[in-house]
């Protein structure tokens, strides 16, 4: 004995569709999904619909499903009736979605309009960093004194940052641990004193220059050394050049930098590039301060570029910019100028 098949045709055509119009199912459920486009208020309701009634479960779909329960005769305009259901429904769904889709549009547009008759926000007003105010200054000041401002490059030929500042090969400063070696000739500047030079390399005296940038040397950062830091390096070739027109020159810096009533002091102090040599300070606040070293041109670097020492001599100083800035402000620890901490750097703006 055979079990009919819960969606037999013998079984349902008399419960459903006897006595009723085979489209008369699917006119309820288009005029349904219809309705539910119209009323939908917003695209993410809209597409709810579309997935009630035409996703791969929907309501509009789910009615093919009944085909087979039709006498053959019946089931193309049957399964038309649906194609065409759908296509109205999904005609209906792309009009509201368009209607829908610019109304949420100007919204947006209205709620994030900007009135330009309104007065603009103000924006925090950026500052310079403090080693950039310094170097500003030490420009004006050097400027002012007739020295003219040339770069250097911070990755350096060995000849110029060592062998062409008169540096005896066992000199500790040219040890590798001192220095960072990119290559075997080619290294991080340890001194912007190596412009010296490529200045004298390419040019005849008389010439005042000043240079100003990064240099970097192998160290333990701490509060008073760091592995990159800021050095100016400034010097003179003329003819009749003394000691008394470097430290004319340096008392004339000095004063500017730290106020008319500074002075300088020199004391003795060996460097491979100057002979004689000298460090020399500041009387700040009651103390001596050390600024940096100075001294006139060893004679070995003027001949080593023709330049006739009979003739010309030369004097060169060099000072750090944050130990500069650490006078004037009483800063103690190196490391603030690289940290770029807020707290500190707010400190400066507008000095």
């Amino acid at each position: 004995m055979s079990v009919s098949s819960p969606y037999n045709t013998a079984v349902l055509r008399p419960n459903v569709y006897e006595d009723l119009n085979v489209s008369e199912p699917i006119d309820n459920k288009t005029a349904e999904a219809l309705k539910a486009v119209t009323a939908a208020a917003s695209v993410a309701e809209l597409t709810a619909v579309e997935l009630r009634y035409l996703g791969k479960k929907g309501e509009i779909n789910e009615l093919r499903r009944a085909i087979g329960t039709l006498p053959a005769e019946e089931r193309p305009a049957f399964g038309a009736s649906i194609n065409e259901a759908a296509a109205r429904v999904t005609e209906a769904l792309e009009d509201r979605r368009a209607v829908l889709k610019s109304g949420e549009l100007r919204a947006q547009l209205q709620a994030e309009s900007v009135d330009i008759t309104l007065p603009g926000a103000v924006l925090p007003a950026g500052g310079l960093h403090p080693l950039t105010i310094t170097a500003d200054r030490i420009k004006e000041v050097l400027g002012g004194m007739g020295f003219e401002f040339v770069d250097g490059p911070e990755l350096e030929d060995y000849a110029y940052n060592f062998a062409a500042l008169n540096y005896p090969e066992d000199h500790p400063a040219m040890d590798e641990q001192n220095s960072f070696f990119v290559t075997d000739d080619r290294l991080m500047r340890t001194q912007t004193t190596a412009l010296q030079g490529r200045i004298m390399a390419n040019r005849r005296p008389p010439f005042r220059i000043a240079t100003i940038g990064r240099c970097f040397r192998y160290e333990a950062v701490d509060a008073t050394h760091h592995h990159t830091f800021h050095q100016v390096d400034i010097f003179m070739v003329d003819e009749k050049i003394s000691m008394a027109d470097l430290k004319g020159t340096l008392g004339t810096f000095a004063r500017s930098m730290f106020g008319p009533e500074t002075l300088v002091r020199f004391r003795p102090d060996f460097f491979p590039f100057v002979e004689p040599g000298v460090d020399y300070s500041i009387l700040w606040q009651g103390r001596w301060l050390e600024l940096g070293g100075a001294g006139l041109i060893h004679p070995n670097i003027l001949q080593a570029y023709g330049i006739n020492t009979e003739k010309y001599s030369g004097f060169a100083f060099g000072l750090g910019v944050e130990r500069t800035h650490m006078i004037q402000t009483g800063v103690n620890d190196l490391r603030l100028y690289l940290e770029n901490d807020v707290r500190f750097l707010r400190q400066f703006q507008g000095a």
